[in-house]
């Protein structure tokens, strides 16, 4: 291969790698084995998630720090390159000036990957080296040290010195767990305004009696209160269950370098680089128990993104609730009321449709998707590496990302808008005919079994029944029927009323049951 670099065109330069010469655009800060990257993988027109971009260049200042506390890395370049970190993260003092922040924002741009890149991670690793030191390059230039262009890397190197002590199979790794970290750090303060949504409408919906329902028939009384602070529980347990999960994505590889031995990376780095990362990130991390196994298993983040996809699942439970309760006007359920958001037909004047459901539903389905891919990639993994980490990255900080998003949208625009039809649900209560099951107790299965299917023939309710058979008086009838012993523990009235039995019908002699 001959040293001698091809004339570029205008606009670009010339980079080499182990390959050969390629043209980079000449004012990129990105080098030439992110541009192959580019050139190779236009595939879904993304660029990488940013939390994986600012995780990506945390490991980075990182390991400079640790480098250069080992005496490894001269102070020059920790600092240039530590600066060029500050700068992308908006550290520096001036970090709030218009200045900085355009290049903060212009260093961003520079990661130019799609996230359907070759495996392990390599192109973005190698896409935070070359910008790195890129722009180190520049700094050490203001300070009379090199040519100050970027490509020279003769200066500032983006594997020799940027990636000092480290490799790829170390630093994909803890970048992803680590912004993965972070964005659950985002998300569970929106779920938790999901879960007080829903709890205060618990709370305000108390009061309110309706028909319960299972395999979608009528079922005993149930408070939409009831109903309500149940959805709360269930995504209170959800969120508890992210958070325990999370703790295992906090056991960090960085220092196995290529297979988990630590080549190339003193143990003192080792020690420190994990201090100097979770001073940076507010994250209380750990080196792993075993580096090889760390760097072989993708367990850890299965066991986040599962988390994740139980999440969504329970709230794609709540969300058919939702529409069922909330379906009509005029011929479903109509029990809630969700906030009108928007026109629902092009065809059908005055639709209006339940969107916020829908569009958290699309949401949840989604992540259920991405944990599949997830658990697909996690298992195809070979000998010391998974080289699938870069989907696994994408599709979990997707998830959590679409997820924060939609769960504090869902809170604001729907679950605080609802209203209870209160009328509505007491009179669909009032025709259930599951409402012969508080009666039971007092004139056994068979007549009470009797009555509601007299009810259902005749249209006519368990009340009306009861009260033309003179089983109970109405005062007897109410207290039995009282609307809080429908919706709590025990026997309704507590034994405390004796029926009139119909001929050849005989009162239960003990404690009866039923079946669901």
């Amino acid at each position: 291969m001959s040293d001698a670099a091809p004339t570029p065109r205008p606009g670009y330069r010339m980079e080499r790698d182990p390959l050969g010469w390629l043209e980079v655009p000449e004012d990129a800060y990105w080098g030439v084995q992110a541009q192959r990257a580019i050139q190779n993988f236009p595939i879904s027109g993304m660029r990488p998630n940013p939390a994986l971009v600012r995780a990506a260049v945390q490991v980075k200042k990182a390991a400079a720090r640790a480098n250069h506390s080992t005496g490894r890395l001269p102070d020059h370049l920790y600092e240039a390159i530590v600066r060029a970190a500050d700068e992308l993260l908006l550290l520096t003092p001036e970090r709030d000036t218009p200045e900085a922040q355009a290049l903060s924002a212009r260093l961003v741009d520079s990661f130019r990957v799609d996230p359907f890149q070759a495996g392990a991670g390599v192109s973005h690793n190698m896409n935070t080296n070359e910008v790195l030191a890129n722009r180190a390059i520049e700094i050490l230039f203001e300070r009379g040290i090199g040519s100050g262009k970027r490509g020279d890397y003769a200066v500032v190197n983006p594997n020799d010195h940027v990636n000092m002590a480290q490799s790829t199979n170390d630093v994909f790794p803890t970048t992803m767990r680590i912004a993965t970290l972070d964005l659950i750090r985002d998300f569970l303060p929106a779920l938790q305004e999901l879960i007080d949504a829903f709890a205060a409408k618990g709370r305000e919906f108390d009061h309110v009696l309706k028909s319960g329902r299972t395999h979608m028939q009528d079922a005993v009384p149930i408070r939409l209160g009831q109903e309500f602070a149940a959805y709360a529980l269930t995504l209170r347990r959800a969120k508890e269950r992210i958070e325990r999960a999370s703790d295992a994505i906090r056991e960090q590889n960085i220092g196995a370098t290529a297979v988990g031995t630590g080549l190339n990376a003193e143990p003192e780095y080792i020690e420190r680089v994990i201090g100097f990362l979770s001073e940076q990130t507010g994250h209380e991390l750990r080196t792993a128990e075993h580096l090889v196994q760390a760097t072989q298993s993708m367990g850890p983040m299965t066991e986040v993104s599962a988390a994740i996809r139980g999440l969504a699942v329970d709230l794609l439970k709540i969300m058919e609730d939702l529409l069922l309760m909330s379906s009509g006007p005029r011929t479903g359920f109509g029990e809630i009321r969700l906030p009108a958001r928007q026109p629902g037909s092009s065809i059908m004047p005055g639709k209006v449709n339940p969107v916020m459901v829908e569009n958290l539903s699309m949401i949840c389905f989604h992540v259920i998707g991405n944990d599949t891919c997830v658990a697909w990639a996690a298992a195809r993994g070979q000998l010391e590496l998974n080289v699938m980490m870069p989907i696994i990255a994408h599709d979990t900080l997707e998830s959590l990302t679409i997820l924060t998003t939609g769960c504090r949208q869902f809170a604001r625009e729907a679950v605080l808008g609802i209203e209870a039809d209160e009328a509505h649900c007491a009179d669909l209560l009032e025709q259930s005919s599951a409402m012969a099951t508080p009666l039971a107790p007092y004139i056994g299965y068979r007549l009470a079994a009797d009555i509601a299917k007299e009810a259902v023939r005749t249209g006519k309710t368990i009340r009306q029944l009861v009260l033309e058979k003179g089983v109970f008086s109405k005062e007897d009838l109410d207290a039995i029927l009282d609307p809080h012993e429908l919706t709590e523990p025990g026997v309704a009235g507590g034994f405390r009323h004796t029926p009139t039995m119909p001929e050849g019908y005989e009162p239960p002699t003990g404690p009866v049951g039923s079946g669901g």
